[in-house]
This record gives C-alpha cells, structure tokens and sequence, in this order.
C-alpha cells in the first residue's frame, strides 16, 4: 500500500502539483484506507494532474469512479481517495483539518 500511495504522490509532485498530503484512516470510521489531497495551480493544471495520473498509473490502479469539476477533482481507486483541488477550494473546504482530525482518532 505504501508503495502505492508513494507512486501517485511521486507523480503529482512531478508534475507540479502543490501541498500533497496522505491521511492514513486504516482501522477509523472512514469509507477508504488512504486520502490523499493535492493542490492544482488552478482550473486547467487540475484537469492535467487528472490526465497525468491516467496515463501513469492507470496501468497499475483501477480507476472506479472520477467526478470532475473545474476547480475539485476527486478519484476513487477503491480503497484510495484523490482530491485534486484549486487553491481557493482547498482552503474553502479545508479538508485537512477533518482529516486530520479523524486519523488522530482512536477508534
């Protein structure tokens, strides 16, 4: 799993994404293992990180459902959430704090 959420964080960095950050929520109250939230540098740069991902690591992962917006694109691999965001959404959502606070939690 590690090895996983390594490549696609690998592959966003490469292409410029900004502010990555994985959330381990094995074993809490939460629909998948792993979410992992980057930051576009706006509305074309996440529809690119998007395809970036399609094309290297769509070999290895299972791409089940993606739900695309200009500003939010989320990806789910099953067992792993991708939330690629504008600047302005990431702040206006500020997942990190929810995430953040559920990993912390004991279950």
């Amino acid at each position: 799993m590690h090895r996983r959420i390594e490549h696609i964080t690998q592959v966003l960095d490469k292409h410029k994404a900004e502010a990555i950050e994985a959330f381990d929520l094995r074993d809490k109250d939460y629909f998948v293992e792993y979410v992992i939230i980057a930051s576009s540098l706006g509305s074309r740069h996440t529809e690119a990180l998007l395809d970036h991902l399609r094309r290297e690591i769509k070999p290895d992962e299972k791409f089940l459902f993606v739900d695309e917006s200009d500003e939010w694109i989320v990806i789910d691999l099953g067992d792993i959430l991708i939330h690629i965001m504008t600047p302005e959404y990431r702040v206006k959502y500020d997942m990190e704090r929810f995430l953040s606070d559920l990993a912390k939690k004991v279950k």
